[in-house]
């Protein structure tokens, strides 16, 4: 049996609405919405934008200090060419 294996992220960044910016290993740049992710228990922390902020490139996926994770095939099918978005969506958290 093949499995699909999603690109890997290579590179992450906690932008501003709740969006994460994601450059894939494969030069894909894209853009993951947690807007909806947020919603669930598991992901409660994150609405502070202090813990939002600190996400980085675990492996295959993205994680952030408080043990919340995405899962690869999430991060990438889930995500919108970062195109898809205008340049005032798309501003980083300090």
């Amino acid at each position: 049996m093949n499995e699909i294996i999603e690109p890997r992220p290579i590179e992450v960044k906690a932008l501003q609405n709740y969006l994460i910016y994601i450059k894939f290993k494969n030069g894909e740049e894209k853009i993951y919405d947690m807007k909806e992710d947020l919603k669930h228990p598991f992901y409660k922390k994150l609405k502070e934008v202090r813990y939002f902020k600190n996400v980085k490139v675990s492996g295959i996926n993205i994680e952030w200090k408080t043990g919340e994770d995405i899962a690869p095939e999430n991060l990438y099918n889930n995500s919108k060419p970062i195109s898809y978005y205008s340049k005032n969506e798309l501003i980083e958290i300090e």
